[in-house]
């Protein structure tokens, strides 16, 4: 088992900055990748960024990409997820999530096997 734990939600004002935090414990060997997913009100969870532990290689939604950076500390075990510039269509609950980092699945929900239990971030305008 893996287990997650998301940390740095809050209320912020739009063009505001926070650091979300996740930290994995349990059987570390079968996390290859971390992503963090947002499900929005009334929408589907959708996929955010993705980190390779090994390579550190990153992937990025779209709607995120150059205002988000995602990171990951091997030594602690630990994911990071910059938000910068929010925007009140950021608001969401975020989700951290690993997987097996299969290529073809590292945007999607299918390509991960543990989650966190999501933490809010709420960007007021």
């Amino acid at each position: 088992q893996v287990q997650l734990a998301e940390s740095g939600g809050g209320l912020v004002q739009a063009g505001d900055s926070l650091r979300l935090s996740c930290a994995v414990s349990g059987r570390a060997f079968a996390t290859h990748a971390m992503g963090w997913f947002r499900r929005a009100p009334e929408k589907e969870r959708e996929f955010t960024a993705a980190i390779r532990w090994n390579s550190g290689t990153t992937y990025y939604a779209d709607s995120i990409k150059g205002r988000f950076n995602i990171s990951r500390d091997n030594a602690k075990k630990m994911v990071y997820l910059q938000m910068n510039n929010l925007k009140p269509d950021d608001t969401a609950i975020y989700y951290c999530a690993s997987g097996p980092g299969i290529r073809d699945l590292v945007r999607s929900t299918r390509g991960y096997s543990y989650w966190g239990r999501g933490t809010q971030v709420t960007v007021s305008s």
